[in-house]
């Protein structure tokens, strides 16, 4: 059975055929740099990590390309906050932070949570301040083509013209009348409010290092203008598949291929999308108090459980998280593991590289759209195989599971991941470091926004769990709390 993916632009599941034998091409959307990822962020990134590791296992080598946008409203937004008197500064890091220091602070955030669940670098990842002599070049193409206008205002910014592109939509199935206005630019400038921009002209409130000259005046990108500049420029004007998180769809991804394709690229070939991430049913707020963190699941589960569990659902599908989720997926993995151990105790080094093919079964299920949830029922039936030989003295059978089974979890991206098992002290070390500065920069959020209910929250939660904390003008000290009454900061402890 060959390879079908489900493509969002057709709606349909389809046979997959690289436009060059025996070689995929492949852009998914990596991260904006504002913040600390979330869950959706790396449930995205391994949902992308199988599939690379799936066409790579079926002999395609893969040219994959992940983005990071180090330049955007919110990056801006969140560095301009910094420089405010009452802004808390996070935890290590100065006030008046500029926005490109805060950009590669998150950058490096998003890296260790990547590493952290053996999601596998991509062959390219460029940055968007990186490339805009290829955004210049795009945006001149739809110019001349009559797709694009300078803004009426004097601005300097440039938009694309919906009205002009006919088949504006084709991406999520809508007709420009029934869309929302693009909110990425005064509405003054432009010619219908849904016209998105392409290039943002320089305001007086930007900072002067976030401007470069372009031919229609001095300023900075427009979020979709960005992707479609380095998609091209990697993996040439078409290519394979283009892939990010559901919530891309529109209006990012739409209007990265009406761009794109206006310009006269052909762009991607198949969309592909990954489901969403909710809490026991329900959309994830932190308004609402009902979010997970990847540093909170790192520091109550083993990685490898944390992967397994952003793995396991179908990646089209939501995926639920629930307190017992972690749990169940340590469960599922260790069975796995006390599996392989036991093989390796009675089977001879050579007895163990037999027979290192996937199950038939396996492989249809991961051709049919990657379907993993039933990929998994393979890979565990084939532990119980295993076992079951095991048991009867067939070192044969327990050979060609044993291979198998360890094929199966390469594929999945479960032995890769760096886990620590039984290590522990310097993985909970690290993994209570990373969980509390997740929840100091969010309280330094908190009280930006004048949320002091909810800074307080997360102090009480520190402080309830045995962290002191000292607030400074400097920012915020912590260390684990001396368990005699007269509490002090311990030895270590990190100055922010």
């Amino acid at each position: 059975m060959a390879l079908r993916l489900y493509d969002t632009k057709t709606a349909t599941v389809r046979d997959f055929e690289p436009l060059e034998p025996g070689r995929v091409s492949l852009y998914y959307c990596g991260a904006t740099v504002q913040g600390r990822p979330h869950v959706g962020h790396v449930r995205s990134a391994v949902a992308f990590d199988i599939l690379i590791r799936w066409l790579e296992h079926s002999g395609f080598d893969v040219l994959s390309v992940r983005n990071v946008t180090d330049i955007d409203d919110k990056i801006l937004e969140k560095s301009a906050l910094s420089h405010q008197p009452e802004h808390t500064p996070s935890p290590g890091y100065p006030a008046a932070e500029p926005w490109f220091a805060l950009a590669y602070r998150f950058e490096q955030a998003f890296h260790q949570a990547y590493d952290a669940l053996g999601v596998k670098r991509p062959r390219y990842e460029p940055r968007a301040t990186g490339h805009m002599t290829e955004m210049f070049a795009l945006i001149q193409r739809l110019i001349d083509a009559e797709h694009a206008y300078p803004a009426q205002d004097g601005s300097g910014d440039v938009y694309f013209d919906v009205r002009s592109w006919p088949r504006y939509g084709e991406l999520t199935h809508q007709r420009a009348e029934d869309m929302q206005d693009a909110a990425d630019a005064d509405a003054r400038g432009k010619r219908d409010p849904r016209d998105f921009a392409l290039w943002k002209g320089h305001k007086p409130t930007d900072p002067e290092t976030a401007r470069w000259d372009a031919p229609w005046g001095a300023g900075r990108p427009g979020w979709h203008v960005e992707c479609s500049a380095m998609a091209t420029k990697y993996l040439g004007s078409s290519f394979d598949i283009h892939g990010g998180g559901l919530d891309l769809r529109f209006p990012h991804h739409e209007n990265e291929l009406a761009q794109s394709a206006a310009a006269g690229d052909g762009f991607a070939r198949f969309w592909l999308h990954n489901g969403m991430v909710t809490y026991a049913g329900e959309k994830m707020s932190k308004s609402v108090g009902n979010t997970i963190a990847p540093e909170e699941m790192l520091a109550a589960a083993r990685p490898r459980a944390v992967r397994y569990f952003l793995g396991q659902a179908h990646y089209r599908s939501q995926l639920d998280y629930r307190p017992t989720s972690l749990q169940e997926a340590q469960a599922a993995v260790e069975r796995i593991e006390t599996f392989l151990t036991r093989a390796a105790q009675t089977l001879t080094a050579q007895q163990r590289s037999a027979d290192l093919d996937v199950p038939d079964g396996f492989t249809a299920a991961m051709n049919d759209d990657l379907n993993v949830p039933q990929a998994l029922a393979v890979l565990h039936e084939t532990v119980r195989a295993g076992n079951i030989a095991l048991d009867a003295g067939d070192l044969d059978g327990l050979a060609r599971s044993a291979g198998a089974v360890t094929t199966m979890i390469k594929v999945l991206g479960l032995s890769d991941v760096p886990d620590a098992g039984s290590a522990g002290d310097s993985h909970a070390e690290a993994a209570l470091t990373q969980l509390i500065e997740a929840l100091l920069e969010e309280r330094v959020e908190a009280k930006s926004a004048k949320d002091y209910a909810r800074a307080d929250a997360v102090r009480d939660r520190l402080t309830g769990a045995g962290i002191a904390l000292e607030d400074s003008k400097d920012g915020t000290r912590w260390a684990l709390a001396q368990p005699s009454s007269t509490t002090s900061p311990a030895a270590g402890a990190r100055k922010g």
